[in-house]
């Protein structure tokens, strides 16, 4: 069997025919990708609702008020929870860095907490024995054995950074969301603010209408709502929301919201300032961005746009002499 999958695996043609077939499945899937897309808005706002409900159970047990109803329902996660629990994950594989990125890519709760740790303890051991099988029984090249061993390691140390590249890169993809509609949202804010209605209402206000434009800046204010309702300190409700976020903007409006509570200082002036500064630093940057193009560019044309120059140019010059 080993024999058959490494004949097949070294075979030219096999491979050719495997690679037009992921590209063919690929632009397939391209192509239908956006017929495929449902809007997550509502089920983003569910998990929202879900999260406020918890919340406001956490406070009034805070406040020392007894639950009547027991909750009979048994919790999915309890397998992952255990083993987390049994072999303590938390303490040598979760860092406060984890925990914050987590929470700015927009998992939250426990089971969230527990499934990046187990997948850190089960990423490194599966590509570890799947590196070891490949290099000694599949298809084993002709290496010594310690390079084979050290091939092994290094695709173990991919594993353990492998949660932390994906939580990484989907803690920036919705920081981006959040930093193209956030202008907009202080806009919407300022309008609500300065026609009378509260804080409360007005991010209640805002985060249903910038859900068009961004899922995860819709919910973080709905949940900076939820935490001015429940919790006692508003404070900790602004703080929560910069913290979540990790955005630069937002850290100024939670500042400018905290001395407006401390002080009666007028919000409306202060949202005003702080929403021209958000635009300003939103158009610097695609400026930034578009002044960088030119050298992004300059190696892309020289590969591919001359030569297919040079070839449109000289062509009809070398038939011209083949034939003379």
């Amino acid at each position: 069997m080993f024999d058959a999958i490494s004949e097949r695996i070294n075979d030219p043609q096999f491979l050719l025919s495997l690679m037009f077939a992921i590209a063919a499945a690929a632009t397939v899937l391209g192509l239908a990708m956006p017929y495929m897309e449902r809007d997550t808005l509502g089920g983003r706002m569910r998990a929202v609702s879900v999260e406020r409900e918890r919340i406001r159970q956490r406070e009034r047990e805070r406040l020392g008020m007894t639950q009547t109803k027991a909750n009979l329902r048994q919790e999915s996660g309890a397998v992952v929870r255990n083993l987390v629990e049994k072999l303590s994950l938390t303490s040598w594989l979760g860092t406060e860095k984890a925990k914050l990125q987590l929470a700015q890519a927009g998992f939250r709760g426990q089971k969230a907490e527990q499934a990046f740790l187990v997948g850190r303890l089960v990423a490194p051991i599966v590509l570890f024995l799947s590196t070891l099988a490949y290099v000694f029984l599949i298809n084993p090249p002709d290496w010594s054995i310690p390079l084979r061993f050290t091939a092994a390691l290094v695709a173990a140390y991919l594993g353990i950074k492998m949660p932390e590249v994906y939580l990484n890169n989907t803690m920036t993809k919705r920081q981006v969301s959040m930093r193209r509609a956030f202008p907009d949202s202080l806009d919407l804010l300022l309008i609500c603010v300065e026609s009378g209605m509260s804080i409360e209402h007005a991010f209640r206000k805002v985060a249903g209408e910038i859900g068009s434009a961004s899922v995860a800046l819709a919910e973080e204010y709905t949940l900076t709502t939820a935490e001015l309702s429940y919790l006692q300190d508003r404070r900790v409700a602004y703080e929560n929301l910069a913290i979540r976020t990790g955005l630069d903007g937002v850290k100024q409006i939670v500042t400018v919201l905290i001395q407006s509570e401390r002080y009666g200082t007028p919000l409306g002036s202060a949202l005003r300032v702080v929403s021209q500064e958000s635009r300003d630093n939103r158009l610097m940057e695609a400026e930034k961005k578009a002044a960088g193009l030119p050298p992004k560019l300059t190696v892309p044309m020289i590969i591919f746009f001359l030569p297919v120059l040079f070839f449109v140019i000289l062509t009809p010059a070398g038939i011209q002499i083949s034939h003379a």
